[in-house]
């Protein structure tokens, strides 16, 4: 599982000229699933996310949660973080999870996210979207999770 975080001042995703998602302070996820990716993988993405500090405490010092500062989260599901670019000019994708698992586990890692208290807003799966952000910082993490660890 492969997943990357940017800290936002607000975030939105579009698609077919209409907002399904928006947030303001928070997160902006791209989330991609793996071949072989469980559901240890996702309780231990859930709960690194949920408490990662990448928050300005009152001292400027990079200390705070999403949940210390009640931000919210737009999750987009993007298989193309498995591309798998050794060989040739043209990405294979083979290590992405099949469409339908895949989505499952989105949700679920979405719920998971959810059960922290967090609010989360998410793309539609399997749709072309247009994701518009306002970085802050900017700070962008990756997260590679595998076997129930960060990697």
């Amino acid at each position: 599982m492969k997943i990357v975080i940017q800290k936002v001042k607000e975030a939105k995703v579009i698609v077919e000229q209409e907002v399904v998602g928006e947030i303001k302070q928070g997160y902006m996820l791209l989330v991609g699933m793996e071949t072989g990716d469980t559901d240890a993988d996702i309780k231990k993405a859930v709960d690194k996310i949920a408490s990662i500090r990448l928050f300005d405490d009152a001292d400027g010092k990079i200390n705070l949660s999403i949940q210390d500062v009640g931000g919210a989260i737009l999750s987009i599901s993007q298989f193309t973080l498995a591309a798998d670019c050794r060989k040739g000019n043209r990405p294979s994708f083979s290590n992405a999870m099949e469409p339908t698992q895949a989505n499952t586990m989105f949700e679920a890692f979405n719920v998971g996210l959810r059960n922290h208290g967090i609010d989360v807003e998410t793309g539609i799966f399997q749709t072309h979207m247009n994701v518009v952000l306002d970085n802050d910082g900017p700070i962008t993490i990756v997260l590679n999770i595998k076997d129930g660890k960060v990697i």
